[in-house]
């Protein structure tokens, strides 16, 4: 084993060589990148929009303004075809999916099903797999009466089509900002998510995404005035509008239009040449050019109605004919307004209203003061656990060193290749990865000092720890990369850049803690022929100790038991501290422009804006200051009403440095997916163990898994710390972490098993744990270490997240010595569960006690 061909040598450092080159542009600032020659990588990681501000929005399609659409489109058919085949109608008329006409004449019955036969004939659905959809039914009610029904079917087709259309116009939209490297993707059937990193005013980007910009030209009604029609009933195919001045005036507008934004071939904001103020001048197509010239030749002298979104921007007279194609729109424009219009108007209209469900915004000083936190606390846990390995094993420990600095620049490496983003939850999983790398090192280490022990020669010793020191490392890391797979799946945003980095950096962990490490002790071993392992402090304190934990197993069980009981009442009463993530609202963190900030006087003002629970604390040092809104009743769109009046109120005194904004649709479903993932997570490695080890093992681990999972809830309750979607993250860290430390303890547990079969099962636990004491005390040491670096020096944007694993590893240490090892007992486990084993079966009690002593 301690022998490398030349061949696999030149493997692995060419692959550390190739993390070193892949990795290195991120260290590079993009000057220098483009002055070297182009055969250099120039590829970053990207990062998140913590780390570098920006916008991440999610839209949602309405799908009530697409059944409102379809519903009216379907009447004005059904209107067209009895008009054109002369068959008379009455009563027609529609209300949600269902519409109704009555035909006079029963005689022409039969001519009116054939007539309307258009509209329930099945459409094409198009894309790969073909097949059609019946988008209405039609059902002969009698006496005449014609009744048509919208399908579910058709309706999810019109809004799946209205997504594929609302990407290109959004696109469009956010393109013409001149952003760099947006992120516009679909995410299930009805939603789309827009990430803009750097982007300064993400107010501006909401204004351009909120808008549907249905442009059209309609005549204005002149038969009666607008307020007789408001007082009164306005004419049949006439609909009063109002306009965006200040206050409204209403304008009686006729339906049809004359010409749509869809003939608009460009829109240019400039200025008025007579009164110098913004406009948006527009060209239309030959098609729309004819119309427009026709419609304004047959009315001169008559006033027009330019309208957006069922808004007037103006109604100017025509005054002559307008022949050329093209023409100018006049409002109370500033230049940002009609440049954005113009904007709008070039990308196109939206097929469908689309909604803000969810907004997460981060300036880009808050990004730049994340990233110091994080690296400063990565590099204070980095040097802790750098130092901690040195004291504990001397010259072995700076070979672990090297393998973990290695294993960073791997994951570097990795995380660029595959373009991933990363994020301050993400840099969290590299500080955890660092911890967890080291456990692999300390095991192996662990069980060479066993083998020397035991009288073997030390390249014996050295051959033998690393062989059988592998199977407990893969184990203990399938189990925590089950949960950071899941962790992917089924989480969003910071939490699944999290389970990315996790998921890689366990990966590499198997590279270098075991194939990296064991190389570099070959050498050592080759070039110096040492005859005993180097000095350091190894904690030989635990070597001779023989401490009976299940002695206790009663007592400890007892007062966990309580504990979880009281985690499970104190969440039925007290209940969590959700944050918006599981119940809506909004949050805002603000820095004072000048001075310290005054919380009394943002309460104050705050509390006149009807928003219901405003919490107003301060948050870091004197000038900043969170706020948390509760979820409005109102849905959606009044978040957004809510966030617009925050920060009309505080913008001229404070600059928003954070905004985070959850729709009530969006918080149901975290919170039904974070369920779903921790018993997703359960259940996978309960498999996962089950087929390992024995079923025995299988519950225990859950039993203990289950354990850390309401303690960790517990703590939630009882300390009233936030529990949002990072906390998420946390918990299944902590199952994966848990799992670790358990699965190391029942890898010990089955091996003397199958060695000492007439040991009493106490004492046979007792032993396995004493003889990984000192793993257990230098991992969960070196990762409380990384965790707690991070609570400190990583900010308050993480803290609960953090403080949340530095609980877990505190709890998953105690639930693998005294939940998950006393199960084993509890259930009867014995050898005979095992495969049969002959090694040692007359090895008896004393000896083992010896072993110990």
């Amino acid at each position: 084993m301690l022998y490398f061909a030349r061949w696999k040598t030149v493997l692995i450092w060419l692959t550390v060589a190739a993390g070193f080159f892949i990795a290195l542009p991120n260290a590079l600032n993009n000057d220098f990148l483009s002055r070297l020659p182009d055969w250099v990588p120039k590829s970053k990681i990207t990062l998140g929009l913590d780390l570098q501000g920006g916008s991440h929005i999610m839209l949602q399609v309405d799908r009530a303004d697409i059944v409102k659409e379809r519903l009216q489109t379907t009447i004005d058919d059904i209107r067209n075809d009895l008009r054109t085949a002369n068959i008379g109608y009455t009563g027609l008329s529609g209300t949600g999916q269902n519409i109704q006409v009555r035909i006079r004449d029963l005689s022409q019955l039969d001519a009116a099903k054939e007539a309307l036969s258009d509209i329930t004939a099945p459409v094409s659905a198009g894309g790969l797999t073909g097949g059609s959809i019946t988008e209405a039914t039609m059902e002969d009610a009698g006496q005449g009466l014609l009744r048509f029904q919208l399908s579910d079917q058709g309706i999810d087709y019109r809004v799946s089509s209205a997504v594929t259309q609302s990407i290109e116009v959004v696109r469009r939209r956010v393109d013409e900002l001149g952003t760099t490297e947006p992120i516009i993707q679909r995410q299930g059937n009805d939603r789309i998510i827009v990430q803009v990193p750097g982007l300064s005013d993400p107010e501006r980007l909401k204004g351009l995404l909120n808008q549907t910009a249905k442009l059209s030209f309609h005549m204005v009604d002149d038969t009666m005035s607008a307020q007789d029609a408001i007082n009164g009933r306005p004419p049949a195919g006439s609909e009063v509008l109002y306009s965006t001045d200040d206050p409204p005036i209403p304008y009686l507008v006729e339906r049809r239009a004359l010409v749509s934004g869809e003939n608009l071939v460009d829109a240019q904001a400039s200025f008025n040449s007579q009164t110098n103020e913004p406009v948006v001048t527009f060209r239309f197509d030959s098609k729309g050019s004819t119309r427009f010239a026709q419609a304004t030749s047959e009315n001169v002298g008559r006033p027009f109605a330019i309208v957006l979104d069922d808004q007037v921007l103006s109604a100017p007279v025509i005054r002559e004919p307008i022949l050329g194609g093209s023409g100018q729109i006049s409002g109370s424009f500033t230049v940002e307004s009609a440049n954005d219009l113009a904007v709008l108007l070039r990308a196109g209209a939206l097929p469908a209203t689309l909604t803000i469900v969810e907004e997460r915004t981060v300036g880009p000083g808050l990004g730049a003061d994340s990233i110091r936190a994080g690296v400063s606390a990565g590099i204070i846990g980095a040097i802790l656990v750098v130092v901690m390995m040195f004291v504990a094993y001397g010259f072995l420990g700076i070979i672990a060193n090297i393998a973990v600095l290695l294993n960073v620049v791997l994951i570097l490496a990795a995380l660029t290749i595959l373009g991933s983003t990363l994020t301050l939850p993400g840099i969290a999983g590299i500080v955890l990865t660092i911890g967890m790398a080291v456990d692999a090192n300390v095991l192996i280490y662990e069980r060479i000092r066993e083998e020397f022990k035991s009288g073997r020669p030390l390249i014996q010793a050295i051959d033998s720890g690393f062989s059988r020191a592998f199977a407990t490392i893969l184990d203990a890391n399938v189990t925590t990369l089950i949960a950071a797979v899941i962790l992917f799946f089924l989480g969003s945003g910071p939490v699944r850049g999290f389970a990315v980095t996790l998921s890689v950096g366990i990966i590499t962990t198997l590279f270098t803690a075991y194939t990296l490490t064991r190389w570099m002790v070959a050498m050592w071993v080759h070039k110096r022929r040492p005859k005993a392992l180097p000095k350091g402090i190894r904690t030989g304190i635990f070597d001779a100790s023989n401490i009976r934990f299940m002695k206790f197993r009663s007592m400890t069980f007892i007062v966990s038991a309580l504990l979880s009981i009281a985690s499970v009442v104190g969440f039925g009463t007290l209940g969590m501290n959700l944050g918006i993530d599981f119940k809506g609202g909004s949050i805002f963190e603000v820095k004072a422009i000048d001075g310290a900030a005054d919380l009394q006087d943002i309460r104050a003002r705050l509390s006149e804006l009807n928003l219901g629970d405003v919490q107003v604390q301060g948050f870091g040092g004197p000038d900043e200051v969170l706020i948390r809104v509760q979820a409005q009743g109102g849905g959606d769109n009044a978040e957004q009403s809510a966030v617009n009046l925050v920060r009309g109120e505080l913008e001229d005194q404070y600059d928003f440095r954070r905004v985070e904004v959850v729709g009530p649709s969006v918080s149901s479903e975290l919170a039904i997916a974070g369920t779903i993932g921790i018993a997703t997570a359960l259940l996978a490695i309960l498999v996962y163990i089950w087929l390992r080890f024995e079923w025995q093992f299988a519950v225990g681990a859950i039993i203990a898994t289950v354990h850390d999972v309401l303690l960790t809830i517990g703590m939630f309750v009882f300390t009233g710390t936030e529990f949002n979607l990072s906390s998420i993250a946390a918990v299944l860290t902590i199952v994966g972490y848990s799992l670790n430390d358990t699965v190391v303890v029942y890898d010990r547990v089955r091996e003397n098993l199958r060695k000492f079969k007439k040991m009493p099962l106490p004492l046979l636990i007792d032993t396995s744990i004493n003889q990984m004491m000192s793993r257990t005390v230098l991992t969960s040491g070196t990762t409380a270490i990384a965790i707690a670096a991070l609570v400190i020096f990583g900010g308050e944007v993480i803290r609960s997240f953090t403080v949340a694993m530095l609980f877990g590893v505190a709890v998953g240490t105690f639930s693998s010595v005294y939940i998950a090892a006393p199960v084993l007992i509890l259930f009867k486990l014995r050898p005979e569960n095992l495969d049969k084993n002959e090694e040692g079966e007359n090895t008896d009690v004393a000896q083992v006690q010896g072993s110990n002593g």
